[in-house]
């Protein structure tokens, strides 16, 4: 009996190890200032989603596991997600795996963010997240504040495609 205890501790232990070195190689890009017209330049080819997010924004975190869903069922649209708090790769590595986005083209700001980043981005956006842009093939940018509706979003994809 004491031996299958041992197992079962070392097997947690090793599931617990191993789901740890599996959030550190989560491929994250960095995002900075003079960035967005790197990004929106893939927009020429198709149509863009960009969505910018925190760990620390309630909406967010609430929203995201929808989104890993509808990328899931999107795999053909071209989406971005950037996470714009201050905290550590693991912290939001984590999260990621747990909303099924650690194989989504993910970026994180290394950058404080400040109104410049903003700025570039949007002159009108005040920085509140959950926000998204979409980008159509002719560079004409829509933002959605707040939760987005997942069918429009689909509609709006599929009619800019």
């Amino acid at each position: 009996m004491n031996n299958i205890k041992k197992l079962i501790s070392f097997t947690i232990l090793i599931i617990c190890l191993s789901s740890i070195s599996y959030a550190q190689e989560i491929k994250v890009n960095s995002y900075s200032q003079g960035d967005w017209n790197k990004l929106t330049a893939l927009a020429s080819e198709k149509p863009l989603i960009v969505h910018f997010w925190g760990v620390t924004c309630a909406p967010c975190l609430t929203e995201m596991p929808q989104w890993g869903k509808f990328v899931a069922e999107n795999k053909k649209f071209q989406i971005i997600f950037i996470q714009v708090d201050d905290v550590s790769k693991q912290r939001m590595a984590r999260f990621l795996i747990r909303a099924h986005l650690e194989s989504a083209e993910n970026y994180a700001l290394t950058d404080f963010f400040d109104e410049r980043i903003r700025y570039e981005v949007d002159p009108k956006w005040q920085g509140e997240t959950p926000v998204t842009f979409l980008i159509s093939k002719n560079n004409q940018k829509t933002r959605i504040t707040g939760p987005v509706n997942f069918q429009n979003l689909k509609l709006w994809y599929v009619k800019n495609v």
